[in-house]
């Protein structure tokens, strides 16, 4: 069981830190209910191979565009946080690194599992042991679902990831797996990482067809 912290202290300054950049406090709880995702089989009845391929992404896009994901891949390198993506409190700049500045890193306060605290609306901390930002050359933030479709099939910005690569990325990375396991006040996306890579790989089967 993961240890619990008492952080009055710490949520307080963090508090101050947001109102002096003028986002607000911090915490608000969130529901944890990502509701279900439609699995492979469910598009079966588009018969034409192209228009089911693009559907089955649709469909696996709603995890990527989740806040659960999408926060860790913004449109600059200063990650988002919450439901509605406000800005991460305190200020960060993940750097080139994706690890954040020397002296402020990313595990300066996340650790690698989520920590539950006591006397804060913000519930919890969240963590895994490979905590970091994902490379600026896939910032989805902003993005359309078929842009994102071409960014995450194009090896010169998806970290020179195959096809293979990318169903075992989607399906066995642990930190992508956190998502549906935030801690408490996070909701997590629909479905399950299994439904998810599952759709990933019907997708590439179907030829990797991106939406408009």
């Amino acid at each position: 069981m993961a240890k619990r912290f008492l952080a009055i202290p710490l949520a307080a300054a963090v508090a101050t830190i947001g109102s002096v950049a003028g986002l607000g406090p911090l915490g608000y709880a969130e529901t944890s209910d990502g509701g279900a995702l439609k699995t492979v089989s469910d598009f079966d009845a588009i018969t034409e191979t192209s228009a089911r391929s693009k559907a089955i992404f649709e469909e696996a896009s709603r995890v990527m565009t989740h806040p659960r994901c999408i926060n860790c891949h913004p449109a600059t390198r200063s990650p988002t946080q919450g439901e509605d993506l406000h800005q991460h409190v305190p200020l960060m700049n993940a750097s080139q690194s994706s690890l954040g500045p020397a002296g402020l890193v990313c595990s300066t306060c996340h650790g690698a599992e989520n920590r539950p605290i006591v006397g804060s609306r913000m519930k919890s901390i969240p963590g895994n042991a490979h905590w970091s930002l994902a490379p600026a050359s896939m910032a989805w933030q902003g993005l359309t679902v078929g842009d994102i479709c071409r960014q995450v099939k194009d090896t010169s910005r998806n970290g020179n990831r195959s096809h293979a690569d990318l169903i075992r990325h989607m399906g066995e990375d642990h930190l992508v797996g956190w998502a549906w396991h935030p801690g408490e006040g996070r909701s997590a996306p629909p479905g399950s990482q299994e439904t998810f890579a599952a759709l990933v790989a019907a997708w590439v089967e179907t030829g990797a067809e991106c939406p408009d």
